[in-house]
């Protein structure tokens, strides 16, 4: 679950953590109101979603307007939002349809000396967090591991005993930090270490950390991201959450009970189960197809859940055809087809569907699809059901 900067920075700042002052704003009156409260002389009008490269990003309706902007009045603020809000920001990392732009930050000007980068991630090769640091404060962290992969520092830490102070401190010599700068530095990065695992984080991203003229860091960017299977544990979160940022189809399954991520591609697929739903894509790729999404119904699906699945799919107006994978295990493959044709009459298909089938009662679940006089054609294989997929759409 990914949340708002201004989200981020208020949980931060219960942790102890420096963050600017900062101030919500919903319409340009707000902001000028912001701007005020903040008594200036200088503040910065934030659009507020959920994307990086928003001080470059540029909005649809306004392309001379950036999504980050230093403002010196409040007529400025004011007027900058007025072009900001209710329209569409584009980034590097939106895509070309961008994001619309409902709420800003208003936030007190910095005196920033340096700039520096700070992150938090699981690292599966440690088996446990890690934190990532860098001089390249500003910069986006992908760049700079790839032109210059010696300026990233890691260092991996316990979940039970958090970052220890040595560790800290060797993080901050090595960032070149002095004075009092580097007693902030071990506060900072013990603070964010053990917010990032009482959180059940999957990502804290701090781009940029602000030192400032007297040496002090403070966060200038926070994005958190929260490990969707751990909310369980953390109730007073979910408020945070923002429908209007996510993908209204994976928003829509996740309701379901169904776990779906949409893709690029135009070859929907429905699997139960996630490992074979990642075996399926790659097989379609390796035949010259491309994935229209991920979408694993579990092994226990029923006829409701099949029937969503498929409407799901095809709300994807890229999707040109349909491939269905199931292994009947826990459920057997009768039961399925029986949901499947059930799913098939309600939404009535009408693009190329190919379904394979293995596991139990296979032989008389494949007679049930031959007979019902649908337009559905059997792969006697994963392999098979995969080109026949994918020949489909170049008809």
């Amino acid at each position: 679950m990914k949340i708002h900067e201004y989200q981020a920075k208020q949980l931060l700042a219960k942790c102890g953590v420096k963050v600017p002052r900062g101030i919500v704003a919903k319409t340009p009156d707000e902001a000028a109101a912001a701007f005020t409260e903040l008594g200036g002389p200088l503040a910065v009008v934030k659009s507020q979603i959920h994307a990086g490269g928003r001080g470059k990003g540029r909005f649809k309706q306004h392309p001379d307007q950036p999504g980050v902007v230093l403002v010196k009045s409040a007529d400025a603020a004011k007027d900058h939002a007025a072009r900001m809000l209710d329209s569409t920001l584009v980034t590097i990392q939106t895509g070309a349809e961008g994001k619309a732009v409902s709420t800003l930050l208003i936030e007190e000007g910095l005196k920033i000396a340096k700039e520096m980068y700070l992150g938090v991630v699981v690292d599966r090769e440690s088996g446990g967090p890690v934190l990532i640091a860098s001089t390249e404060g500003g910069m986006e962290i992908e760049v700079v591991a790839h032109n210059n992969p010696e300026k990233i520092l890691n260092e991996p830490y316990d979940v039970e005993a958090g970052l220890q102070p040595y560790q800290a401190r060797n993080v901050a010599y090595r960032l070149g930090l002095e004075g009092p700068s580097i007693r902030a530095a071990e506060k900072l990065l013990k603070q964010l270490c053990q917010f990032f695992v009482d959180n059940d984080c999957s990502m804290v991203e701090i781009n940029p950390l602000v030192v400032t003229a007297d040496g002090d860091l403070i966060v200038g960017d926070a994005k958190v991201t929260f490990d969707d299977n751990a909310m369980f544990r953390h109730q007073d979160l979910l408020p945070l959450r923002d429908l209007a940022e996510e993908e209204p189809m994976e928003v829509q399954a996740q309701a379901s009970g169904l776990s779906y991520v949409k893709l690029e591609g135009n070859l929907g697929c429905l699997v139960n189960g996630a490992g074979l739903a990642m075996s399926t894509m790659d097989i379609i790729k390796y035949h010259g197809g491309a994935p229209a999404n991920f979408l694993d119904v579990g092994g226990g699906a029923n006829v409701d859940q099949v029937t969503e699945a498929f409407r799901i799919i095809l709300a994807d107006p890229n999707v040109k055809g349909i491939l269905v994978n199931i292994f009947g295990g826990i459920m057997k493959c009768d039961t399925i087809v029986t949901a499947l044709l059930s799913a098939y009459d309600k939404i009535g298909i009408t693009i190329p569907l190919v379904v394979r089938l293995e596991g139990t009662n296979v032989e008389i679940a494949r007679k049930m699809l031959a007979d019902s006089g649908k337009k559905i054609t059997i792969g006697t294989d994963l392999t098979d059901a995969a080109k026949k997929a994918v020949a489909s759409l170049g008809a």
